[in-house]
């Protein structure tokens, strides 16, 4: 049987990067059969990656069967993957959130959770010595991955390691990272095909705070006022995709990658409520800038309060 790795719904450059390289270290390394899929399509960051290092994308699936072997990277949350997966064979997490809990496995699993900034650091650390085998196109996935996760080297997740083994695969790529980045964060900026619902839903995750469930957006970009322009119908679309997505709210930060500060829409009293005591913010009007916020994982989510 082969063995599907893949991440999180909504994939983003990590979550479409990190399958394709743990399924080339799984055959090529292990001889293992194994496959990269995906939960969705990829972010335009994402796709930018694939483009530019000539990668097909790999097929998008809707659930896994019952003993499907799998891999599971950069979540470990389930309500973040396939309805199915407690039905499907686990064999193994590599991750580097939080646990939140849920997941059932088949039997005892190897299971990598380390506090790096991105999944793919973590999977150069798990091949060692094979890592020198990476083909280019897998040490530029891991690259911008790194890149990616870490909005180059600016979010507050960011660990030396991670920027070391950055440093260490763009010089051995011969690329400067901070063209490349630019590169990378440009096409991530561009989200002028996107509807107002697809930009809600692009970069997204679901989390209940304090009886309420929150679907709580990221938009990364060097352009904010591309997205801020439509902020208007980004929060009559907020009551739409709530519903459709069974929360209670949808909470929208725009991550200003260069002025390294977050945009928070506030549409309505409850908002108002989670941005002054998540983030002692004052709030008159309807959005709020939160200066330094940049990480989801490290500064959102454990902050965030009703």
């Amino acid at each position: 049987m082969t063995t599907l790795v893949f991440g999180h719904k909504s994939p983003d450059t990590d979550s479409t990067g990190s399958p394709i390289l743990w399924a080339w270290y799984l055959k090529e390394v292990k001889g293992v059969d194994a496959e990269a899929v995906l939960l969705g399509e990829p972010n335009t960051e994402a796709a930018f990656m694939l483009e530019r290092w000539n990668l097909p994308k790999p097929r998008i699936i809707s659930d896994v069967d019952d003993g499907q072997a799998c891999v599971i990277v950069d979540t470990n949350n389930p309500a973040e993957l396939p309805a199915n997966v407690n039905g499907a064979d686990v064999q193994a997490i590599i991750d580097h959130h939080k646990l939140v809990g849920g997941l059932e496995t088949k039997g005892p699993i190897d299971i990598t959770v380390r506090p790096l900034a991105c999944t793919a650091t973590i999977m150069v650390d798990l091949m060692g010595e094979e890592s020198a085998r990476m083909p280019e196109w897998a040490k530029g996935a891991a690259l911008t991955c790194i890149l990616s996760d870490t909005l180059e080297f600016r979010s507050p997740t960011t660990t030396d390691h991670d920027k070391a083994v950055a440093e260490q695969l763009a010089s051995e790529l011969g690329i400067r990272i901070s063209d490349y980045a630019a590169e990378m964060f440009a096409a991530k900026s561009d989200v002028s095909a996107f509807s107002d619902a697809e930009l809600l839903r692009m970069d997204s995750k679901e989390y209940e705070v304090g009886g309420k469930k929150f679907r709580v957006s990221v938009l990364e970009t060097t352009a904010p006022d591309m997205v801020l322009s439509r902020k208007d119908s980004l929060m009559d679309s907020m009551t739409t995709v709530a519903s459709e997505d069974g929360v209670d709210q949808v909470l929208l930060f725009v991550v200003d990658i260069l002025k390294e500060e977050a945009t928070l829409l506030v549409p309505n009293d409850l908002v108002k409520t989670v941005a002054e005591k998540s983030f002692d913010a004052s709030v008159s009007g309807d959005t709020v800038v939160l200066p330094g916020v940049m990480s989801r994982k490290k500064q959102i989510i454990p902050n965030l309060a009703v």
